[in-house]
């Protein structure tokens, strides 16, 4: 554990995201890793909801569409402090500036289906997100948008991967800081 405040200069981000998939454990991930190592957390779709930066509603998915400008505009000024988890499930539209890692969170499918039924995923939603994450959509989508070496897969299927996954990321940190302080 980090004493004090732990200055990433000048980002993380922590692409927990299976590739995109929604209930691969993203959330629980961020927020326990941003405790343990003295950063700070943001969910992208907490901050769309609480300022509203959405651009229209999507009628077929039954969600808010994001306005990916608005959200770069909210989350500059943070970023450009550095020490920053960053937690959604997409990544084309931030700026590859932003971040030194890309850690994407992988679930077996059954072990997803059951996450998101649980959740109310229903039809094409639950299928959608299921074969996002069976073709590797999004993880692709990473490695496209950011350097090759700085995207990671983790598995996320069992509380045992969650202790290793925040294991291996802290010590990341911990050598980060070594080189880069």
């Amino acid at each position: 554990m980090f004493e004090g405040t732990c200055k990433l200069s000048p980002y993380l981000l922590l692409w927990v995201w299976s590739p995109g998939t929604p209930g691969v454990g993203k959330t629980t991930l961020g927020k326990e890793l941003a405790s343990r190592a003295g950063l700070s957390y943001v969910n992208v779709g907490d901050l769309a909801k609480e300022g509203e930066l959405y651009e229209g509603f999507d009628e077929e998915y039954d969600c808010p569409i994001l306005d990916e400008d608005r959200v770069i505009d909210e989350l500059e000024d943070r970023m450009s402090e550095g020490g920053v988890i960053v937690d959604y499930h997409g990544c084309d539209f931030f700026p590859e500036r932003w971040f030194h890692i890309v850690f994407v969170l992988r679930t077996e499918n059954s072990c997803l289906y059951d996450r998101l039924e649980s959740r109310g995923y229903t039809g094409k939603k639950l299928q959608d997100n299921i074969q996002c994450e069976i073709f590797q959509t999004l993880y692709e989508e990473a490695v496209l948008s950011y350097k090759k070496e700085i995207v990671h897969q983790l598995p996320s299927n069992t509380p045992e991967d969650l202790e290793r996954n925040l294991d291996q990321i802290m010590q990341w940190i911990e050598q980060w800081m070594k080189d880069n302080n």
